[in-house]
């Protein structure tokens, strides 16, 4: 199989991309899915409106190491003179592909007519990709889910007026906007959309493993698939995905010793860009995902809440894996 692929000039390595999550995707856990092997790295999303308003932790957001390349920067909104005009005012910071976000289901994204809301507004959908695929030169991606409650979405006619309005590739999450995560994700769907357009089409929804992965791109025929959920606290999937692409075998699972060692320096660099305070506190989901299944992992959570330093985390992974 074809490892290496494009966004129109951008180059990238393999067909595993990491999914934009807010909360998750920061720089920090970015980078250690860099170091395991995906393709290509999507930040958390930001608001257009929050970045015409100069906010501060949206600036904070937006920062980028330079070993991540290639990566991908998401902003959402609904105003497509708006958002072309951010687009233009970001363009020279170093992301490689700038990907507007379609598919957040999020009340309060929804309530505001952005992200998923967007699905019940087509014309909508292609006026703001051409204001943006117009604004800049750098290459313009959408994520969408493939459906919204109460309205007939055609994902299929949507996905041609993206490629149409400008869009180097799209990425389908193949669940509807009431689904949220629950339920099975409709995989034929990103088939039509694959088999309806000539950019790349990400496939998205229900990729926890390297076999499912496969899976998809054998069902579907996408260019790529894209890792959310099953990779928090849980970076080495991509190492997992590449050898398993290359070789047809399996990777074992990180070991106990592993997994503290890659929480204890995802703490690390929280702190440095975050300080301990709120660093440590960024930390205590990840810890949660980190050690999920593991023997004493549900006590191991509870402490974890309690923590307030390195150390305190420190001493309290010495219990991983304990009988």
């Amino acid at each position: 199989m074809q490892m290496q692929w494009k966004i129109g000039n951008v180059q990238i390595d393999n067909p595993f991309v990491l999914a934009p999550m807010a909360g998750v995707t920061d720089l920090p856990f970015r980078v250690l899915c860099k170091e395991q092997g995906a393709g290509l790295l999507c930040m958390e999303m930001i608001s257009a409106k929050a970045v015409s308003f100069h906010n501060r932790n949206t600036a904070s957001l937006m920062e980028i190491d330079p070993c991540e390349h290639p990566v991908s920067m998401q902003i959402f909104g609904n105003d497509p003179y708006l958002m072309g005009e951010v687009a233009k005012s970001i363009e020279d910071r170093p992301f490689d592909i700038l990907d507007i976000n379609m598919g957040c289901p999020v009340p309060k994204v929804v309530n505001n007519g952005e992200g998923s809301a967007l699905l019940k507004d087509p014309a909508l959908i292609g006026q703001i990709v051409k204001s943006v695929s117009s604004a800049i030169h750098k290459p313009v991606t959408v994520k969408v889910r493939i459906g919204f409650e109460g309205f007939d979405v055609d994902i299929v006619d949507i996905a041609k007026k993206i490629q149409d309005a400008g869009a180097a590739a799209i990425a389908v999450h193949g669940r509807t906007r009431q689904q949220y995560y629950s339920g099975t994700a409709d995989w034929d769907a990103i088939r039509r959309v694959k088999e309806a357009v000539s950019i790349p089409v990400i496939g998205n929804g229900d990729v926890d493993s390297p076999q499912k992965a496969k899976a998809l791109m054998d069902q579907t025929g996408c260019d790529a698939v894209m890792i959310g959920r099953a990779a928090r606290g849980n970076p080495w999937i991509f190492r997992e995905m590449n050898y398993y692409f290359k070789t047809g075998e399996l990777l074992p699972r990180p070991t106990v010793e592993e997994i503290r060692e890659m929480i204890l320096r995802h703490t690390r660099e929280q702190i440095r860009l975050k300080g301990e305070y709120n660093g440590i506190r960024e930390m205590r989901k990840h810890v949660a995902w980190y050690t999920a299944g593991m023997r004493h992992s549900a006590c191991l959570r509870r402490e974890s809440n309690a923590i307030d330093s390195y150390e305190a985390l420190e001493k309290l992974l010495t219990k991983l894996g304990e009988n």
